[in-house]
């Protein structure tokens, strides 16, 4: 019926007079219900969205007339209708040709009769929401010098709504920082406090969203009072309508971003305001069976791979945390005041520390054992919200409200089972620092447990938690795989779509923590016949495939030679999903051109993400596998393909192909070594600091290629060298983008020292300082030997920064033998034998200390 219905539309627009006719049922059938007459006048907006470029002139300047003479209809559908149709028609670049419009409503907004009033400013608003940017331009001389000293007259108006609108212009102009309200922000800020306590909820959310910018762009202006507006605040949090409520809390989230917030500005005792606004409103108890609604699933957003090198001390460095925020409503985005309060809270907790515990203590002991499940809930989640900043001052009541909090996990109400779960992994990397049967091998029964509960909140909550915990506790899981794999793989029978998804992350990442230790035999048996069998049910179009190829390559990376038996049809696969991604962005590059951008909602672009999913788990296959993924790229066409794949204009899919092309040259050179003449170029421009993940995988795989290449790298020095002097030597470079790029400084100095020893002097300091916190690794020892191949060359090249050098190589554990010997060498060589000494006098002392343990000196 949609269908024909738009064609018939269609059909209707080939004739001049329809949308006459439409704008005549709209402001002149009086006849007619109000809701047909609006039907007609959003008809009208589509198509002046679509075709207003080709009505004749004097069909839009009779639809103008007529929307400015009805713009005061005595229905409120109607004026919003004009409103929305003047709006659409001013946003279409008519503002210039319309130069009666502004003054024409800003003179309605004096008239007499309310509801011209009203209309005229329903009109303004949408306008200033819209147009906000060319208002303020010299295109249209400025109106918004006359606008706004106009509408702030209106924030004294006796009518609740037209005090709102006046109030919703002004703020349209607050964060762009508009020449002509800064001129007026005092009266501006003198109006909205003459409102704060406004009956009307619409105006009280205004003035609170208007404070809240302010906060942001004008906080000179607020700080005289900042007292006031704080205190008005802390009533609004509490405001018995939720939307103002919802506004006011903002503010908190933004206060705690500014430089002044102290504790002369802010006293914490007040800060339990924020646990009312965080109970819960409604309970559903068991619902595993009902079947996900599709619009509840988010939509995933798959992050490409990034090499990273290891640091001392930890596992791989992310270059931004992920945020293990709270998830715990239904709908997508459902941005409500629980959980802006429970932000509130954290954010205030990580700008006040254990201030703010003094405070919260006696309140959080009454909550979290009270006898009413939606109090204690919101005291569990309250606990949670401050663990981060908190952390320190909570230690000594952790062992006291773990065991409490494990017990909560088999609670009779669900939600309480839920935030608990959310709650323990925020505590979770204390847990792990304990002894593990204290508190890990508990937490870890109950979470498995609640991983299978009845209700899919839980579910949901318990699988993140779980990934959480995984991440902390890395190879301590070890002796509880079995255990573990069980419960997962039990819940994929049960887990309904959504949650799926979760579980595949917790499978991943247990796959990323335990590492090698989950390749036996056993553990293959459980986990992978399940993993297999969802991938042959899923199509190539299916996104479920994203989440299950990511969770694949971590399996496939951990298992190593255990993951042969299942490589080749995923390999297969993984090729065959890249090709069809190419090609289909060829056709719809063809038909773009075709269509000649006429009607460029005609044809589809492809998900590429299909394919950058795709290249990765062919990265963890590589790195998996190693040696043995030869015979599959010798029978595939892999190298065609990502030729292609790394000049695509796609960052994230080039990030991609660099990462698998590093993994492949570690793998099977031979097979990509004839290649090498076309990629190197694309490498050489791929090394732009501006995509900091592009360049970096780029650097990573031109230092992987220039080991397997050795002195035949030479004719390809030139094209990369001095970008990668100037990515070391930039300001406010990423720590994982630096240390990349010093390797492979370093490594193509080890196969062509002659080419690259005489920049040494340009890159030596920040090459020493990027590398000095890395762990003792392969990589690191060829970056090191190649620097001291390049001082042998260039000796002059070091001299300035030698105690630089002498500092990065007391950062090493313990190198080998030969490499220990090269770097007595040179220092001897540099300073001379006799000299050594005195020259080292001048280190400091733990520099000094170090290199005596390190040499025996």
């Amino acid at each position: 019926c949609g269908l024909s219905v738009n064609g018939q539309l269609e059909q209707l627009n080939q004739y001049p007079d329809f949308n006459n006719y439409l704008i005549f049922v709209l402001t002149k059938l009086k006849s007619e219900d109000e809701p047909t007459r609006s039907l007609s006048g959003l008809i009208l907006k589509n198509n002046v969205k679509a075709h207003y470029q080709n009505f004749p002139n004097g069909v839009s300047d009779f639809i103008k007339s007529e929307c400015l003479q009805n713009i005061g209809d005595s229905s409120p559908l109607i004026r919003a209708t004009v409103g929305i149709l003047i709006t659409t028609i001013a946003s279409k670049g008519e503002l210039q040709n319309w130069p009666e419009l502004l003054p024409k409503l800003c003179l309605l907004l004096d008239s007499e009769d309310y509801n011209t009033c009203e209309g005229a400013f329903g009109a303004l608003q949408k306008i200033c929401e819209d147009s906000a940017e060319i208002l303020d331009s010299d295109m249209l001389d400025r109106p918004l010098n006359i606008m706004i000293p106009k509408f702030l007259q209106f924030f004294k108006h006796n009518s609740p709504k037209i005090r709102s609108h006046a109030i919703a212009c002004v703020n349209q102009f607050i964060i762009s920082r508009t020449q002509a309200l800064m001129l007026h922000i005092d009266p501006f800020i003198e109006n909205l406090f003459a409102l704060a306590a406004d009956e009307e909820p619409e105006v009280r959310k205004n003035v609170c969203r208007a404070l809240v910018m302010l906060l942001e762009v004008r906080l000179d202006r607020l700080l005289p009072h900042m007292h006031n507006i704080i205190e008005y605040m802390l009533q609004r949090t509490q405001d018995q309508d939720e939307n103002v409520a919802l506004e006011a809390c903002e503010f908190w989230l933004t206060l705690a971003e500014q430089p002044v917030v102290t504790n002369d500005v802010l006293t914490t005792h007040k800060f339990s305001v924020f646990i009312p606004c965080m109970c819960h409103q409604g309970d559903i108890e068991e619902d595993e069976a009902i079947p996900d609604n599709e619009q509840d699933i988010r939509p995933r957003f798959h992050r490409s791979r990034t090499v990273a090198q290891q640091h001392e001390g930890d596992g791989i460095e992310e270059e931004e945390d992920e945020e293990d925020e709270l998830d715990d409503d239904d709908t997508i985005s459902d941005w409500n005041l629980r959980k802006c309060s429970a932000a509130a809270l954290d954010v205030l907790a990580n700008v006040f520390r254990d201030d703010l515990l003094l405070h919260i203590l006696p309140l959080l002991k009454e909550l979290l054992f009270h006898p009413e499940w939606v109090v204690k809930e919101s005291g569990i989640l309250v606990l949670g919200a401050i663990a981060e900043g908190c952390m320190q001052g909570m230690i000594p009541y952790l062992p006291e409200l773990i065991p409490h909090l494990i017990q909560c996990l088999s609670d009779k109400k669900a939600l309480v089972r839920s935030i608990t779960c959310w709650t323990l992994s925020r505590y979770a990397h204390w847990v792990v620092s304990q002894p593990p049967d204290i508190y890990l091998k508990p937490l870890m029964t109950e979470l498995l447990k609640r991983i299978l509960d009845s209700n899919k909140r839980v579910q949901e909550a318990a699988c993140s938690a779980f990934a959480t915990l995984e991440e902390e506790a890395c190879t301590e899981l070890v002796p509880y795989l079995a255990f573990i794999l069980d419960t997962l793989v039990f819940a994929f029978s049960k887990y309904q779509h959504k949650n799926l998804l979760i579980l595949y992350d917790a499978i991943g990442t247990l796959a990323d923590s335990v590492g090698h230790h989950l390749n036996k035999p056993e553990y293959i048996q459980m986990l992978m016949p399940p993993l297999i069998q969802k991938w042959n049910q899923l199509k190539d179009e299916d996104k479920d495939l994203f989440p299950l190829l990511e969770c694949l390559s971590s399996v496939a990376t951990a298992l190593q030679s255990g993951f042969l038996p299942y490589c080749e049809p995923v390999y297969q696969r993984c090729v065959n999903l890249v090709q069809k991604t190419l090609a289909q962005a060829m056709v719809s590059a063809e038909q773009r051109v075709r269509l000649h951008q006429s009607q460029p909602d005609q044809y589809e672009a492809p998900d590429k993400d299909f394919m950058i999913v795709a290249l990765d788990l062919l990265s963890g296959l590589a790195e998996g596998l190693g040696g043995t993924i030869e015979q599959l790229v010798a029978r595939s066409n892999i190298l065609t393909l990502m030729y292609q794949c790394m000049q695509d204009k796609m960052p994230e899919v080039r990030q991609s192909s660099f990462a698998l092309l590093g993994d492949l040259t570690k793998a099977c050179f031979q097979h990509v070594k004839p290649c090498i003449a076309d990629f190197m170029p694309i490498l050489g421009t791929n090394l732009n600091p501006e995509l900091i993940s592009v360049c970096n995988n780029a650097t990573w795989a031109i230092g992987e290629i220039s080991i397997q290449m050795g002195p035949e790298m030479q004719p390809y020095i030139a094209m990369v060298l001095h970008q990668l002097v100037e990515i070391i030597n930039r300001p406010n470079t990423p720590k994982t983008l630096l240390e990349n790029t010093a390797i492979t400084i370093g490594r193509l100095g080890y196969v062509c020292p002659q080419e690259v020893a005489p920049m040494l002097q340009q890159f030596i300091r920040p090459w020493c300082t990027s590398l000095r916190n890395i762990r003792d690794n392969e990589e690191k020892d060829s970056a090191f030997r190649g620097i001291c191949t390049m001082i042998s060359v260039n000796p002059g090249g070091v001299v300035q920064d030698f105690i630089f050098f002498c500092d990065a190589v007391a950062s090493w554990v313990n190198p080998k033998d030969d490499l220990r010997d090269m770097f007595y060498q040179l220092q001897c060589n540099l300073v001379g034998e006799e000299n050594w000494r005195r020259f080292a006098d001048q280190f400091p002392m733990p520099l000094k200390e170090r290199l005596a343990t390190f040499y025996g000196v």
